[in-house]
């Protein structure tokens, strides 16, 4: 999807011109007489009937919604795709409720730990998320909108019709603008058609894209890749790891005594180590205490080395930080040039499980 509006109107190409793309941009109500609609009629909304459950608010219906513009966002909490959209999430409702836009995030898990309406409620709470909140632990609101991504954004009209949709991060501005449209469809006035300003902290932070050159890496073998160890006879029962293999860019090991279970790697003993060798500014790890209420200590190193102002928010500068919960922990944040770099985690207590790295 191209991310600046289209038109074969002669007339549209001077005013870019004339006034540069960002004055033609500022708002896709902003059209010439006779452009065509940009907004396409993708059908109805579907149900959000099969939630299993409703947080900041009752349960809604795409009828109830009726006459409100509606913006559908697919997430799951330690997602750091999502994460990185979610302060655009929180302006525009913030911005846009009285005038007659309602979000509805749809959590559906991705992890195991994240059906737990405990944890998803906790989470919503801390990551300041207040509209209305679909949980969604059966996969029944994914299916009925055949939905496929985290994040995905879906636009409905006053009228309950689909007429935009984004999947993955980016297009913030596009997004809006579809906003806006909408909204003056709906016959809101006086609308401040200025784009949001975020200033996002910790995981909110968007992707270094120039530097990034590691993808998100499962531990689990249903989709692991790149562990150099990885042996299928030794999947689901413990097995005491050797480590010290060299690392080629975007491969990862583990030291010590693991399980490597279809979903996560699992830390039977003291000590257990994961290295990685990476490419970007970001290093995430997915993880949690195999047992609630368990706190699992660990240090971060960089090279061999601690991390020192490349550490993330939930390492200090020593590279120690402590898994408390079930959730995505940032590890590296690098303020500097980028290069190829090995990055380890060592557990100095036993269970821990480390679902997934992701990287920014």
């Amino acid at each position: 999807m191209s991310d600046e509006p289209r038109s074969d109107d002669s007339a549209a190409d001077a005013v870019i011109e004339r006034e540069g793309r960002g004055g033609l941009f500022r708002s896709l109500a902003h059209r010439l007489a006779g452009d065509q609609n940009v907004l396409p009629d993708e059908g109805r909304l579907p149900s959000f009937g099969r939630a299993t459950s409703w947080l900041n608010s009752e349960p809604l219906t795409a009828e109830g919604l009726r006459g409100r513009v509606v913006l559908v966002d697919f997430w799951t909490y330690t997602c750091i795709n999502w994460l990185r959209t979610l302060p655009y999430l929180r302006a525009w409702a913030d911005k846009y409720e009285d005038a007659g836009l309602t979000i509805v995030g749809v959590h559906t898990p991705e992890f195991g730990f994240e059906s737990d309406l405990r944890n998803v409620t906790l989470q919503t709470r801390n990551l300041g998320v207040r509209y209305p909140v679909a949980v969604d632990s059966d996969y029944g609101v994914w299916n009925d909108f055949a939905n496929h991504y985290w994040p995905a954004i879906y636009l409905a009209d006053a009228n309950g019709r689909l007429r935009f949709h984004h999947f993955g991060e980016g297009e913030y501005a596009m997004t809006e603008m579809a906003i806006q449209q909408l909204l003056m469809e709906a016959g809101a006035s006086d609308l401040d058609t200025d784009l949001v300003m975020v200033e996002p902290q910790g995981l909110e932070v968007a992707a270094d894209w120039r530097s990034l050159g590691s993808p998100e890496t499962y531990l689990g073998y249903r989709q692991s890749s790149g562990f150099v160890s990885e042996q299928s006879e030794h999947y689901d029962r413990p097995h005491v790891y050797a480590g010290g293999r060299r690392l080629l860019r975007n491969t990862w090991d583990l030291t010590g005594d693991w399980t490597v279970a279809s979903h996560a790697a699992v830390l039977n003993e003291p000590n257990g180590k994961i290295s990685f060798a990476f490419h970007a500014r970001d290093v995430n790890l997915v993880m949690g205490p195999a047992q609630a209420g368990a706190h699992v200590p660990f240090r971060v190193t960089l090279d061999g080395h601690p991390v020192g102002d490349a550490g993330g928010t939930d390492v200090d500068a020593d590279g120690l930080g402590v898994v408390t919960e079930q959730n995505t922990y940032q590890l590296v944040r690098q303020p500097g040039r980028v290069g190829d770099s090995v990055f380890e985690i060592e557990f100095l207590e036993a269970g821990v499980e480390a679902y997934c790295f992701t990287f920014g």
